[in-house]
């Protein structure tokens, strides 16, 4: 098959007089003839639209903080044993989190280290991730959380050592 404008010519040699052949149009471009009016710009959002995402998830955490904080973990009836804990021993990396996450709501900074101290680490980059989501939010720049693969390898790789570690008798400060 010819390419180019030899090509051309020899379609609309082998089309005949009555039918007219059309250039291609550039893509995302409406089709030849059509009445399809191209489509405009979004309009810019407000800044209530722009902010009701994060604000809406702190809501939530802060609700759910609050009603960890106001039944505790410690009595038990209130939440469901760890499934991994029950039938193995073994501390999963959530094992103590509710725990921790109430002595954290009630200020008990020690207590919710004790009870698992990789989720008060979350606590805090969770907090520096939602400061920064609605300051972004705020001047209106979207907020892009693309983390690397090799990251994530490294963020399990600390979850893996930190049960291992938990489990093991030296690391017995580590378990809730």
């Amino acid at each position: 098959m010819a390419v180019g404008p030899e090509a051309a010519v020899h379609q609309e040699a082998a089309a005949g007089p009555e039918t007219a052949v059309v250039p291609p149009s550039p893509p995302g471009a409406p089709w030849p003839g059509s009445s399809v009016p191209p489509v405009p710009p979004a309009p810019p959002r407000s800044r209530a639209r722009r902010l009701l995402a994060p604000v809406a998830t702190l809501a939530g955490v802060v609700a759910a903080f609050a009603y960890v904080g106001a039944v505790d973990p410690n009595e038990p009836g209130h939440y469901p044993v760890c499934p991994l804990l029950r039938f193995t021993g073994v501390y999963c990396p959530g094992c103590g989190g509710l725990r921790s996450a109430h002595a954290f709501a009630h200020g008990d900074l020690p207590a919710a280290l004790g009870a698992n101290a990789l989720a008060v680490v979350g606590y805090g980059v969770f907090a520096v991730v939602a400061v920064l989501w609605l300051v972004r939010a705020y001047r209106g720049v979207p907020m892009r959380l693309a983390v690397p693969p090799n990251w994530w390898w490294g963020i399990g790789a600390v979850l893996a050592l930190f049960t291992l570690v938990r489990n093991l008798p030296f690391g017995s400060a580590l378990a809730p």
